[in-house]
């Protein structure tokens, strides 16, 4: 392609209060793709998503170690993408043990699962945690993209006061930590992560467009055509495919996000202290799969790479009725080996796997270079509590999917030494994004196996 027909890797189509990034294009200048060695790398994007309360670990734990091993009950979710994952076993994150500091597991699981640090025992305005490995990674990649970070949930929850057992609500409802003593707020609706991956930036313009397609009945798009059209004469038939594809993906996120608020002000009765919705989707299966899509969206444009997504907080008692089970999670996770209980424990489990198979669909299924999205990704799934009876913190339940730009070597399940610790995990990933750091927490050194 002549250089005069490429585009700048940061064009956008912009329009009142719009500011569009594009997905990687052809026309674009040239990137190194996984096979290939002309111009520079294809951008490694880091995520994680975390679950509450531990798992079943016995309907978790593949029974063989290396390439040749069945996914078991809970994972089986996973099966398509079996080659694109490592299985981890074996890895703590001592910092949510008590250490002295007596009960309040859920706090301690989720502050430290990033942090590696643990947390103060606090439940006021002094906290204190670690920064978080995303924010490591951040500080790797952030002058790349014009959003640092993305840190998504589904519930909303308290950041003061206590949550559990003397510890402030800020140590259980986050696991992205910008310094010791700033937690990063997760968003949780749609609607605003929305107009802050298609905003321009300026808050009073984005609300001003926002209140002026509302009133309209327009969409994002009607603001861009213009931009859009032109560049669609400048661009390939591939290209124009894929601007096509991009621009659908958009309004299709566009009209999910429209169909929650509608739902969200319908006049429903709300259940006595059941936080009001806020725009967020009547279906929680759509909830978690409409910000994955955004998470998505965020990643193929590279607004930004790194992101955190909190499924649920830690410590939530949410009921998950419409797969059939009608008691609290956190409840059922106190499960004294009650056949009935792991059975729904196992569903809950289950249910979450399959949303993170969600999320590792629709990154495969975009095209990048001459791998895919979630090729140059790195995923995390976890939680920072392993069997949810015993509150333990070793032998997590972990996995990671993507080959973080060829550098990890999936397809596999790795058994490592009792008590390796989970920050050399997440120090190998800071290091693949980029960052120069040599410790994390209490790390040893790099993890070994993920490149084979």
């Amino acid at each position: 392609m002549k250089t005069s027909n490429q585009i700048h890797r940061r064009t956008f189509l912009r329009g009142l209060g719009a500011a569009m990034a594009l997905p990687l294009m052809d026309s674009m200048a040239p990137l190194r793709t996984l096979g290939g060695t002309a111009g520079r790398a294809l951008p490694k994007r880091m995520a994680v998503l975390y679950v509450p309360n531990g798992v079943v670990i016995p309907n978790w734990v593949p029974k063989t170690t290396g390439f040749d091993f069945d996914l078991p009950p809970i994972l089986q979710p996973l099966s398509s993408y079996k080659q694109d994952l490592i299985v981890m076993s074996g890895l703590t994150q001592d910092g949510g043990r008590g250490n002295g500091d007596g009960p309040g597991d859920h706090a301690r699981a989720a502050s430290t699962f990033l942090t590696g640090t643990q947390a103060l025992k606090s439940e006021g305005s002094q906290i204190r945690a670690g920064m978080s490995a995303d924010q490591v990674a951040v500080d790797a990649v952030a002058r790349e993209t014009r959003m640092p970070s993305l840190e998504l949930g589904t519930e909303n929850g308290r950041q003061a006061g206590k949550c559990d057992s003397g510890y402030s609500c800020a140590y259980s409802n986050n696991i992205s930590w910008r310094n010791e003593t700033t937690p990063l707020t997760k968003e949780t609706n749609p609607r605003l992560v929305f107009e802050r991956l298609f905003g321009n930036g300026d808050s009073r313009e984005m609300r001003e467009s926002l209140a002026r397609r509302q009133r309209l009945k327009k969409s994002i798009l009607d603001f861009v055509h213009e931009d859009a059209r032109r560049l669609d004469g400048k661009v390939g038939g591939a290209d124009q495919l894929k601007l096509g594809e991009y621009l659908t993906a958009v309004r299709e996120i566009e009209q999910r996000v429209e169909r929650a608020e509608r739902e969200a002000s319908s006049p429903v009765e709300v259940p006595s202290g059941t936080e009001k919705p806020e725009g967020k989707p009547e279906s929680f299966e759509e909830h978690i799969r409409l910000m994955a899509d955004m998470m998505v969206l965020a990643f193929q444009t590279d607004v930004t790479r790194v992101s955190t997504f909190m499924l649920a907080n830690e410590g939530s008692n949410k009921a998950y009725r419409f797969i059939g089970v009608n008691d609290g999670h956190h409840d059922l996770s106190h499960h004294q080996n009650d056949a009935d209980r792991l059975s729904k424990i196992t569903q809950i489990n289950r249910f979450h796997v399959s949303q993170f198979a969600y999320l590792l669909r629709r990154l495969k299924s975009i095209r990048e270079g001459e791998g895919t999205l979630l090729d140059n990704c790195m995923i995390l799934y976890g939680s920072g509590i392993s069997d949810g009876n015993r509150h333990n913190d070793e032998n997590l339940p972990l996995v990671l999917a993507g080959r973080g730009g060829g550098t990890i070597l999936t397809g596999r399940h790795v058994a490592y030494a009792e008590e390796t610790p989970m920050n050399n995990l997440l120090l190998s990933m800071v290091r693949l994004m980029g960052s120069n750091v040599d410790r994390f927490g209490d790390s040893t050194g790099p993890l070994p196996g993920l490149e084979g």
